[in-house]
């Protein structure tokens, strides 16, 4: 593992976009949210494109910058070959790097984008992450239409888009520093419980970014995975302890943040939104939390693969955040 610590790397700027059934959860401040799924287009991946594109338009749009002011723009999505990302970033004459970490994406493009500026030559990148329900359960388990049964452990993926520039000018949001995470597979194959795989994964990341920075779990206001799951979360919480013999009392799971528990989301969010859908839209607002880690989690899996049994890879990439007023 490699862990980092930036100088001179902030948040300037977020925008956030909500589906229709993230709307009717617990977060009421999304910049936008959609009224059905197809977002006024023709298929759910158009539906999709068009999330970013509006983010992305809405970020220069607000902070009156040009396209020529963007340094890197940096995104990823769950579609095959990133394709909505792809498709997106073909309306912007920006430098463009597509990336792939399941639902660790933007925790990924955070660490790329601040080491890019944390050099001499950059000054502003654009991060974007996305994801679509309906696309996610087409792709890597069956279209809703097949009817198929799920188990408790499964989450739903969130249906939403995020962006947030990244600049070298001082704001009140600091990216502090970060641990990128290396691949753990604990020969887990069922795609209906992604917690149980990604859970070791954030764990491993979190032990080798404290001792990495020297401090302990207290040192922060708040550590927040990215998609465990309430079935996720707490086996998180028991690997912690009985791996490392930590008892961690400041974690939340963004997964278990956003929706309601009327909403039928088995055991709640999933998808590479989830995590800054929560880091902007609740844990910025709080003035409470001063220190934030976020752990972004991801499996790593391919419907081919699983079906072959050959056991599902996770990732968590830690990215450290400090409130300065």
């Amino acid at each position: 593992m490699d862990s980092i610590k930036f100088n001179n790397v902030y948040l300037q700027d977020s925008f956030t976009i909500a589906g229709p059934v993230e709307r009717e959860g617990q977060i009421q401040n999304y910049n936008l949210t959609m009224d059905d799924y197809y977002y006024h287009e023709k298929t759910f991946e158009q539906a999709e494109i068009k999330m970013q594109r509006v983010v992305i338009d809405n970020l220069l749009l607000k902070n009156k910058l040009l396209e020529s002011d963007i340094d890197y723009l940096i995104s990823g999505d769950l579609s095959n070959q990133i394709g909505v990302s792809n498709m997106a970033a073909r309306s912007y004459k920006i430098p463009f790097l597509g990336i792939y970490s399941a639902c660790a994406i933007f925790a990924e493009a955070l660490i790329i984008g601040a080491r890019f500026l944390d050099g001499k030559t950059s000054r502003k990148a654009l991060v974007v992450t996305s994801s679509h329900n309906l696309n996610a359960e087409k792709q890597f388990r069956f279209p809703i239409e097949y009817g198929a049964p799920k188990p408790n452990t499964t989450t739903f993926t969130a249906t939403g888009c995020v962006g947030a520039i990244l600049t070298k000018n001082n704001t009140n949001v600091k990216v502090e520093g970060c641990t990128v995470g290396t691949v753990i597979d604990k020969g887990i194959d069922d795609a209906t419980h992604m917690g149980a795989v990604m859970a070791p994964a954030a764990a491993q990341t979190l032990m080798q970014h404290l001792a990495d920075f020297n401090r302990s779990v207290d040192y922060y206001d708040v550590i927040m995975t990215g998609d465990l799951g309430s079935v996720g979360a707490d086996i998180f919480r028991e690997y912690l302890k009985r791996t490392y013999g930590i008892k961690i009392k400041n974690h939340i799971d963004a997964a278990t943040e956003i929706y309601l528990e009327s909403q039928d989301v088995y055991a709640g969010a999933s998808g590479p939104v989830a995590l800054p859908l929560v880091l902007f839209n609740k844990i910025l607002k709080n003035s409470r939390f001063k220190k934030i880690l976020i752990l972004g989690t991801g499996s790593l899996h391919s419907p081919t693969l699983v079906n072959q049994h050959l056991g599902i890879p996770a990732i968590s990439h830690a990215v450290s955040l400090e409130v300065i007023k």
